[in-house]
């Protein structure tokens, strides 16, 4: 899959999968031992650790490009305000900065050592990020109260007495260059445009006065089942200027998945769309509106946005009975009745309809609530996760500005939904001063190469998506950087699931080869990247290229002991400012405890599996409750997803070991096949082969079964863990929430003697 998918009007199942192919012998439980490993280590750590075909250079930094690196800038400030020289002589730069580039003064002696900077980002936590709020000048009253407090995570606070906003900071631009170009946007529909920094402020000062006039004060909740439009962004800054606090779902999400989220957080106000347009269909949701507002009852009033050539209604929405007579939400047919507002229409609360021309903005405490983020919910009520205005702030301008070395002149395009954490990290560019792009569509609309046209029209600097669609474009062909000018493209983002070695060397084969092409890692919890890359660090092949600064990542053994060399749980043991301040209606923090900290006191667990190499680079290997456990060795998916998607007869796959606590079971592998291909039992041999040879004879699957789709959650992730559960027994209706997946259809062909 490509990019999210409606979740109504369901393409009808394909044609009934082949019958299951016979099952091979059991795999052999040990796999055969490196001739030499020693010798294999010493000769090329990256591959002897990570596997095959890691850790090849594919692209290094030149002295002038690191001399003319954001962080390299600050790394010159840090010495010179802070003392802290972070800086190694032994490799000389030029005496002055690349034209076109700023500079502060400092000399140039030698480059910035990254990972005595990492270093010590993560030791004196509280002076790093002290320098960050200082270094970019942030907006805020910082207070004489210590960076940090209290004794260990999760019961740390920051700049605590401190004031901030996040929207005061996003348009900070707006008083100091109004006409430069802060949105650009695009819709597979044809819609288009663009919005200054003035035009920007303008329409959110519009739109906050509307929602001030509704009654929304600090602290309300104003929610949104919008696209990746400017409405959807307007809203959110309208809302954050007030102190209130902002969650949107995308409009592919199901009602009774939106209601799920939203009524955790009784919102105030609903901000929705009348349809939006996917795949070349246009899907209506005033039906959907209708059955959300109705489960609202503390709603007050419900923003309609038009598509272009519709009206919105107008008057009332009132509750709409669910199946079987009851209404959502417990409310009575009819009751929870909210008035409708056209976005075009909201109250200015001026004299004659005008709106104050300047915006106001509401100073809030550090940790103030920003915005409700939420868990994927497939497999129960989704997470609340609260994120506040001073950590998001600091942590955006961190890594937008350090790691992807983004600045004012350049154009920020990732690819996303309002339903992922990436919709409001790309709407950090703008802390940034950044022009970011909204692109509202699919990814393949009308053909895989629909992004690169977007990115291309307009002049994109730094454009990001998930790894599956880099290794769609890579298996249909294409060849981006021959047949669209991308002359200003000079970074490439990939997140979402692991990109393997060959989706790093198709972009700088086909894309671009002088990119800083960055795999990232991290997640909704923190709303950022934990491992991800830097303008100092070389890009290898299949591996990230390090920590984030002010991240203390570590691999963990099953001791809790950190590890070098060896697979273990991803922990982060020093806090970050942009992890949640908590849960939604969790008073006592247990929820938020028992998510991170239950199994190391004091550490963050976040559920990935990771292996360090020697230099910091990292791998991660899938998520630690789907791992697979053969022989008593626990292994990753993705690099079982490499081996058997890199054939050509295979469109898709999902593994699933039915193992439990001292007890083997079966490693089973679904595959969906491409178009004209036959699960025969040459292509069967040919998979198992192929895992034996380039793994173990521990991956070798004891059945592959065909199937006509894998299921995945909204943002694209594959779901294991709701597959493997129907496989133990779990009921199909309640392995996972239908409405939370892209294509829920396909759960009914893991259940246990359905007919494949």
């Amino acid at each position: 899959m490509l990019g999210p998918m409606p979740t109504d009007d369901k393409a009808a199942p394909g044609p009934a999968p082949a019958a299951d192919p016979v099952a091979a012998p059991a795999a052999d439980p040990v796999a055969a031992p490196a001739a030499d490993p020693v010798a294999a280590l010493a000769a090329d750590p990256v591959a002897a650790l990570a596997g095959r075909d890691y850790g090849e250079v594919l692209w290094e930094p030149t002295p002038e490009m690191v001399s003319g690196a954001r962080v390299t800038s600050y790394a010159r400030w840090l010495a010179r305000e802070r003392g802290h020289d972070h800086q190694t002589a032994d490799q000389p730069t030029a005496d002055q900065p690349p034209a076109g580039q700023p500079t502060d003064g400092q000399p140039t002696d030698g480059q910035p050592s990254y990972d005595q900077l990492w270093r010590w980002s993560v030791t004196d936590p509280a002076g790093f990020w002290e320098s960050i709020w200082d270094y970019f000048g942030v907006l805020g009253d910082r207070r004489n109260a210590p960076a940090l407090s209290g004794d260990e995570m999760p019961g740390v606070r920051w700049f605590e007495g401190s004031t901030i906003n996040y929207a005061r900071n996003a348009l900070r631009t707006a008083s100091t260059e109004p006409d430069r170009t802060a949105v650009i946007y695009r819709g597979e529909d044809g819609r288009g445009g663009t919005l200054s920094y003035g035009e920007l402020e303008r329409e959110v000062a519009r739109v906050a006065a509307g929602l001030r006039t509704l009654g929304v004060t600090m602290g309300d909740r104003v929610t949104a089942y919008l696209p990746n439009v400017p409405e959807a962004l307007i809203g959110m800054l309208a809302t954050a200027s007030l102190g209130a606090i902002w969650s949107s779902c995308s409009p592919d999400f199901g009602a009774t998945s939106v209601i799920d989220r939203f009524a955790q957080i009784s919102p105030k106000v609903l901000i929705a769309v009348t349809g939006y347009s996917y795949g070349g269909k246009i899907y209506d949701r005033q039906d959907e509106v209708a059955r959300i507002a109705a489960a609202l009852p503390g709603l007050a009033a419900v923003i309609m946005v038009r598509r272009d050539g519709e009206s919105a209604p107008g008057g009332d929405v009132r509750g709409k009975s669910a199946p079987g007579g009851a209404a959502p939400g417990g409310n009575a047919p009819g009751e929870g009745t909210a008035a409708v507002i056209s976005w075009d229409d909201l109250p200015s609360g001026g004299a004659a309809g005008e709106t104050k021309s300047r915006l106001e903005f509401t100073e809030v405490p550090f940790s103030h609530p920003l915005w409700v983020l939420y868990s994927s919910g497939t497999t129960g009520l989704p997470k609340p996760i609260v994120h506040g205005h001073g950590g998001i702030v600091l942590e955006h301008l961190k890594v937008l500005s350090f790691h992807q070395d983004l600045g004012p002149d350049d154009v920020f395009f990732w690819y996303t939904t309002t339903g992922w954490m990436m919709w409001n990290y790309l709407a950090g560019g703008l802390l940034a001063g950044a022009t970011i792009v909204l692109y509202d569509g699919n990814a393949a609309y009308p053909d895989t190469g629909a992004l690169w046209r977007i990115i291309a029209e307009t002049a994109v600097t730094y454009a990001g998506t998930g790894a599956p669609y880099l290794l769609a474009c890579a298996k249909a062909g294409l060849r981006p950087g021959a047949e669209h000018d991308l002359s200003r493209l000079r970074g490439v983002g990939s997140t979402g699931s692991p990109l393997p070695p060959e989706g790093f060397r198709w972009v700088y084969d086909e894309v671009g080869s002088d990119l800083l092409l960055g795999s990232f890692s991290g997640g909704t919890d923190l709303c950022t990247g934990f491992v991800g890359p830097s303008p100092l660090l070389p890009v290898r092949a299949g591996v990230i290229s390090g920590r984030c600064l002010g991240a203390k990542v570590e691999a963990y053994d099953a001791g809790g002991n950190p590890v070098t060399g060896e697979v273990g749980e991803l922990v982060i043991t020093e806090p970050m400012p942009s992890m949640p301040v908590g849960f939604w209606n969790d008073p006592d923090g247990k929820r938020y405890a028992d998510s991170y900290f239950a199994e190391y006191p004091g550490v963050w667990r976040h559920g990935d599996w990771i292996l360090f190499l020697p230099d910091g680079g990292c791998v991660i290997y899938g998520r630690s409750d789907a791992t697979l456990n053969r022989g008593g060795v626990r292994m990753g998916t993705s690099e079982f997803y490499r081996v058997v998607e890199a054939l050509a007869e295979i469109a898709d796959s999902l593994v699933v070991d039915t193992g439990r606590l001292g007890q083997d079971g079966r490693l089973i592998l679904y595959v969906v096949l491409a178009e004209g291909s036959e699960l025969d039992g040459d292509l069967t041999a040919r998979i198992r082969s192929g895992l034996r040879g380039q793994l173990s004879p521990r991956h070798v699957p004891d059945e592959i079964r065909q199937v006509p789709g894998i299921p995945r959650t909204l943002s694209g992730k594959k779901l294991e863990v709701p597959v493997r559960k129907i496989l133990l027994g779990t009921p199909v209706a309640d392995a996972a929430d239908p409405d939370a997946m892209a294509n829920p259809e396909v759960l009914a062909f893991f259940a246990p003697g359905e007919p494949r």
